[in-house]
């Protein structure tokens, strides 16, 4: 819990007082033996404020236990707010119960960063635990007009629900329940909910999400997620999600250390999905629809195969080279569906897609790839805004020679070298011509080497996606 106060009306478990290097003062309010106390407890300690120092004094104030935790934030002139993150996420992840927090400057009272650090500390994918764990309550101090609170509490709220669904195991979040979660969601926040089965599916000729999902015991949904409420504008945002419930790599069967994270590859589908949520709670003048090709790459002796020829949603035909790369066919079927049924007028997908973007960018950096300057722009100003690091990825032409088929339209795999490249070059295959983003979100969706997130989800992209569609 998070609150912005102008006045101090009850005691706290903890003070919390943050400085830069050299720029400490003591609250007017403490008594003339307590200041002292603490003027030689700094001293003593040679506490100045350097980035990452901190000094916890506690001490009776009249009848009252006074905690005070000094925190330094290092010099003026070096801090940016990825320091100031990881600082504070470091220091009140070791508390526990009601915090007040203050500073006489104004670039470290921001709550904005503030909502953001609690919220990612106090999230906890305990559902399944006897004990549960303690949440800390945080009030920020500040003598100022605060307007948009309510929006960043529903952006914390929103990731929660994205980080919550990939935590969730694969035995409790299939196609069936993600559908019925986002039908859920749809009614408590606003926005309209289809749930296509996979009759549907057939009848629409998605047959590469049919023949991933096809050997599963749990059959394939296709989530059309429906926000339009600017009947002035042809303009929809389309934002399409893998959501690979779990991906055992079906016939190309993966090793069992690198599938037991596998719950996670519906990464993409939890990050659209929340920033849905975020999107109606706040009411956006803006016309969204987001898509999630629910399903599960499963093995059973129906299971699609390598060298296999299927036709897409779009006529193209596509030869199959390794069924571990299951998560650009059931995209390339969503992106067609959200174009041509749908009518989009622009893509933003999101997708725990290749391996390759971890061997290039490692775990701290999305790799992103776009067909329009403009919007890779504005979808990096809003990333940057929340410290979601992206790295934009080229899209040469001469990839496409890796996608060449003797046999099909189209190869779904280029092999080893370029992997994120050639994976991006496919779907690119199906964006007809609209202005289009992809999120390789395959490092960065789960415990990630960010130092302001516990391990486990992050929760990345639905800030940045929120952020992209009210700034377009």
């Amino acid at each position: 819990m998070f609150k912005v106060i102008s006045k101090i009306e009850k005691s706290y478990d903890l003070n919390v007082v943050m400085y830069f290097e050299n720029q400490m003062k003591i609250c007017e309010h403490i008594s003339a033996g307590n200041k002292k106390l603490i003027e030689k407890l700094i001293v003593k300690k040679e506490f100045v404020g350097k980035k990452g120092d901190s000094l916890k004094i506690e001490f009776l104030e009249e009848e009252h236990l006074v905690s005070m935790l000094f925190i330094g934030m290092g010099k003026e002139e070096e801090f940016n707010e990825d320091i100031y993150r990881e600082i504070i996420f470091e220091n009140l992840s070791k508390e526990k119960g009601s915090i007040l927090i203050s500073s006489d400057n104004e670039k470290l009272s921001n709550y904005e960063l503030l909502a953001e650090i609690v919220g990612n500390i106090n999230y906890s994918f305990d559902e399944f635990k006897t004990k549960k764990e303690k949440t800390i309550e945080v009030e920020l101090f500040l003598i100022k007009n605060v307007n948009n609170l309510d929006e960043i509490i529903s952006l914390v709220d929103s990731t929660d629900i994205a980080k919550k669904l990939v935590d969730l195991p694969a035995n409790i979040i299939n196609p069936k329940s993600l559908s019925e979660k986002v039908s859920e969601l749809g009614k408590k926040y606003g926005f309209e909910v289809e749930i296509i089965d996979e009759k549907g599916i057939e009848k629409l000729e998605m047959n590469l999400l049919l023949a991933v999902g096809r050997s599963s015991i749990i059959k394939s949904k296709l989530i059309v997620m429906r926000y339009l409420v600017d009947d002035s504008s042809e303009e929809k945002i389309g934002l399409i999600g893998k959501g690979l419930t779990y991906d055992t790599g079906g016939l190309c069967t993966k090793s069992p250390d690198s599938m037991f994270d596998m719950k996670t590859d519906m990464a993409g589908a939890a990050a659209v999905i929340g920033a849905m949520c975020a999107v109606a709670k706040n009411k956006l003048d803006k016309n969204v629809i987001a898509i999630v090709p629910a399903c599960e790459n499963a093995i059973d002796g129906n299971a699609y195969r390598p060298g296999d020829i299927i036709k897409s949603m779009n006529g193209k035909s596509v030869e199959i080279i390794n069924t571990d790369a299951e998560g650009r066919l059931v995209l390339a079927d969503a992106i067609t569906y959200a174009i041509r049924n749908e009518k989009v007028t622009e893509i933003v997908d999101v997708a725990t897609l290749t391996g390759a973007v971890l061997v290039a960018l490692g775990t701290i950096t999305t790799g992103v790839f776009s067909t329009c300057d403009e919007r890779y722009i504005c979808l990096e100003n809003a990333s940057v805004k929340y410290g979601e690091k992206i790295w934009r990825m080229p899209l040469f032409e001469e990839y496409n020679e890796f996608l060449k088929s003797t046999v099909a339209d189209v190869k779904h795999t280029g092999g080893r070298m370029g992997g994120a490249i050639t994976a991006a070059k496919f779907l690119q295959g199906f964006t007809e011509g609209l202005p289009w983003i992809h999120m390789d979100i395959a490092g960065t969706s789960y415990n990630s080497g960010v130092k302001w997130n516990k391990k486990g989800a992050t929760g990345v992209g639905v800030k940045a996606l929120y952020t992209y569609i009210k700034n377009r």
